[in-house]
C-alpha cells in the first residue's frame, strides 16, 4: 500500500434540451486503468448550471484527496475557476460587481467544497472536436437530459420564481 496521491483525470460536460430546459451532465474519471461515467439531469436547469453540476459530481465521486486535472468545454466553469472569478465572486458576497449578483451561488459554493481536499488543474477543451472522453460525456449529458420523470433543480427553480425579484429572468 502506498501513500502516494492519487492522480485522476476527469472529463465533464453539460447540456440542456432548450436554454432553460430539460438539462443533464456527464462525466467521465479516469484512475489508471480504471474508468467511471456517471450521469444525471433536471427537469428545469440551464446549460451553465449542467456544466458546474458536472465538475461537483466528479469531485463528490472521489473518495480520498487526489491530484486532478479537469477537463471541460465550459469555458464558464474554466475560466469562472482558474481566472479567479469565483473566489473573487465569493469575497464581494457573491456579487459579480457593484451591480450585479453572481449567478448559480448555490452550484459554485458546492464546487468550492467539492474542491477543498483535492489538487485540482481545471482545462478546457474544444467540444465536438473528436476526444473520446469529451464525446463520450455529450452523450451521457444529452442522454440523462432526456430521461423521464427528472427531479427538480431547487437551486434554479428557486431563482426563478417570482418572488426571486428582478434578477429572476437571468440564468446562467
Amino acid at each position: 500500500m502506498t501513500d502516494r496521491i492519487k492522480d485522476v483525470t476527469i472529463y465533464t460536460d453539460g447540456g440542456c434540451l432548450g436554454n432553460p430546459g430539460p438539462g443533464g451532465y456527464g462525466v467521465v474519471l479516469r484512475f489508471g486503468k480504471h474508468q467511471k461515467k456517471l450521469s444525471g439531469g433536471f427537469r428545469l436547469t440551464t446549460n451553465n448550471r449542467m456544466e458546474v453540476m458536472a465538475a461537483i459530481a466528479a469531485l463528490e465521486a472521489l473518495t480520498v484527496p487526489c491530484e486532478v486535472t479537469l477537463h471541460s468545454d465550459s469555458k464558464y466553469l474554466v475560466d469562472a475557476m482558474t481566472k479567479g472569478w469565483v473566489t473573487r465572486w465569493k469575497a464581494n458576497g457573491w456579487r459579480r460587481n457593484k451591480n450585479d449578483k453572481a449567478v448559480n451561488v448555490d452550484l459554485w459554493e458546492r464546487l468550492l467544497a467539492a474542491c477543498a481536499d483535492h489538487e485540482i488543474v481545471f482545462q478546457w477543451v474544444k467540444g465536438h472536436a473528436g476526444h473520446a472522453d469529451n464525446e463520450t460525456c455529450d452523450v451521457l449529458a444529452k442522454k440523462a437530459a432526456a430521461e423521464q420523470n427528472l427531479p427538480r433543480d431547487e437551486g434554479y427553480e428557486q431563482a426563478t420564481s417570482p418572488a426571486a425579484g428582478p434578477t429572476a429572468s437571468l440564468f446562467g
